[in-house]
This record gives C-alpha cells, structure tokens and sequence, in this order.
C-alpha cells in the first residue's frame, strides 16, 4: 500500500467560512499515482471542519443559519471562562465534523454527482492546516 500527505494551510479573512476544496483534493489525489484506495481529508484543529455537500449557494446558507442558530457566537460558553471567545467554534465542529474518508475508484474520487469537499471554518482570522492522506495501491 502506498501513501501519499499533503497539507493546505488557509488564514480565511471572516471568522466564519466554507472553502471548496474539491480542487485540493483532487490535486493532491493526482499526484499521489494511486488508483484505488481511499483519501482522508480531516481539519487539524478544533473550530474548523470538513464535510461533503452540494456546491450550491442556498444551501451553503442554509448550513451557514443551521449552525449559527445550532451554537450561535456569544459570550455565555463556559469555555469563555478560560479568556477565549471561541466556545462556538468548538461545538460547530462537532456538529459538522472534522474529516471525512473519501473512496478511489480508477483513479478518482468517487463522489456522487453533486458531492463535493469543503473546509469549513469557525474561528478565523488565523492560520490553520487540513491534512490530505491519500491510501492505496
């Protein structure tokens, strides 16, 4: 089995974000050489995200509402206590998730026809970093 890593390294300007990454993916995936296997895509870090949808703009506005209605951005997390402001970046990501495992099929990724990879971030404004592990023969 082969193995192939990449990371990407984002500073999104808002605090709240949703990159498409499929191009990422895909790249990294191409470079690799593998034919069959499997790609994992996970944030490296705790108020970011990563999860496969539909590349249209209501419904990246729906997750958008979703999340901020779900754990709305305020000052009353117990998290705050430590001297963060981030307590609802922390449950966003546990609501959208931090990687998903993507199969390879005859040297491409095989998603549905209207899925697609985004990286979502919650606590911008600062460097953050997605691994891209691609597994297989």
């Amino acid at each position: 089995m082969k193995f192939h890593t990449e990371y990407l390294t984002m500073n999104v300007p808002q605090r709240f974000q949703i990159v498409h990454i499929t191009e990422n993916v895909n790249s990294a995936l191409k470079k690799s050489g593998i034919r069959e296997g499997m790609v994992l895509v996970s944030a490296m870090h705790i108020t970011a995200g990563v999860f496969i949808n539909d590349l249209e703009p209501g419904i990246m506005e729906d997750i958008e509402e979703m999340l901020e209605h779900l754990a709305p951005y305020g000052p009353n997390y117990r998290h705050h206590r430590t001297g963060e402001d981030n307590g609802d970046a922390h449950l966003k990501n546990i609501l959208v998730g931090h990687q998903v495992i993507i199969p390879i099929t005859a040297g491409a990724l095989d998603l549905g026809p209207w899925q697609q990879v985004f990286y979502a971030e919650f606590d911008g404004r600062r460097k953050k970093r997605v691994v891209i592990k691609v597994m297989g023969e």
